[in-house]
């Protein structure tokens, strides 16, 4: 029987109400005895390795995760971490780059309701999880909720209320659970035996996220070059900025990238990613700087990742690369 270590960060899931809202207060403990059927599965094992709402959770929190993970790996055959929904893909997606080529599953989940409701689809959740965790073919960062599995670089929440809250964006599921059976869509990958996921301990938490309205004027973006060490920039359609390559905002770049900065354009839109070269302005933009594309990635995966490119470089050439360099489906090209 497998052994599968739940590390439990807080969340809904784990929530009471405190008197002034809800509040992470369910331990990892109780939060199991909720769900018995959890120990037909496999040997379970608990860490309570913080309580927060997910609002409060950021990059150092990932760091201390993918710690605690790296720490215990040789130990389990698998993990279970449970979490708030509200940052749980940014969270996904940042440990698909702190933890790459995984042979062992590391599984994320949540809830939308508390595990002490009777309505909750926390038990659900959970048990899905553990049997995804426990299956001899499932590896690297997946997000489990609502019977979908969904790779780590490619989940966004979607819904704020609703059980199925969350989407694997431009990428097919990796799988669906129906009736306690797993059903696989796409085929699992085959690592060679003893191998070990590649991982990492750095992270640039300095990136800023600056959405485009009409009308927007430079000076904002001006101001902030000297706290920020990245911007990515959301953009209208498939790509491009008003002005094009000789307006305010592209002078205001002018200015991030001769300092040393890192920008990446990406879309606002949800779906289908951007392409830059389409129209004139954002052609002029892409040829006249050296800025990234997100493409087709997610908003989460853009922001974890190039976190993650800029806690192991500077160089602007390896940084190009490693952005570039597809991680677990990340980018489709």
């Amino acid at each position: 029987m497998k052994r599968i270590l739940m590390l439990a960060t807080g969340g809904t899931i784990a929530s009471m109400d405190s008197g002034q809202g809800l509040s992470p207060a369910i331990t990892s403990e109780e939060i199991l005895s909720h769900v018995p059927a959890v120990g037909e599965l496999c040997q379970v094992e608990a860490v309570q390795l913080m309580n927060l709402d997910s609002t409060n959770v950021g990059p150092g929190h990932w760091l201390e995760m993918a710690a605690a993970i790296r720490a215990r790996y040789a130990d389990f055959d698998g993990f279970v971490l449970t979490h708030g929904t509200d940052t749980m893909a940014y969270t996904a997606a940042a440990l698909s780059y702190l933890i790459q080529d995984s042979p062992k599953p590391i599984v994320i989940t949540g809830s939308q309701k508390s595990i002490a409701l009777n309505d909750t689809d926390a038990r659900r959740n959970l048990y899905d999880s553990f049997l995804y965790a426990a299956d001899d073919q499932s590896h690297d960062v997946s997000l489990v909720f609502d019977g979908k599995v969904i790779l780590g670089t490619r989940a966004r929440k979607e819904r704020s209320k609703s059980f199925n809250a969350f989407s694997c964006v431009d990428y097919p599921e990796r799988a669906v659970i129906r009736d306690g059976k797993l059903i696989r869509y796409l085929a699992p990958r085959s690592y060679p035996r003893g191998a070990e996921p590649t991982c990492y301990d750095r992270l640039e938490d300095r990136v800023l996220l600056l959405t485009l309205i009409p009308g927007m004027g430079a000076e904002g973006l001006r101001r902030l070059k000297d706290s920020y060490q990245a911007v990515i920039l959301q953009s209208f359609g498939v790509g491009g900025l008003p002005g094009g390559g000789h307006g305010p905002l592209a002078l205001a770049m002018e200015e991030w990238l001769s300092a040393g900065r890192t920008i990446v354009m990406m879309t606002q839109v949800p779906y289908e990613g951007s392409d830059m070269s389409v129209y004139q302005v954002g052609q002029q933009v892409k040829e006249r700087f050296q800025l990234l594309e997100a493409y087709n990635m997610t908003l989460e995966a853009a922001t974890a990742k190039l976190m993650w490119v800029l806690g192991q470089t500077r160089d602007l050439e390896q940084v190009r690369a490693l952005f570039y360099r597809p991680v677990q489906f990340d980018m489709i090209q």
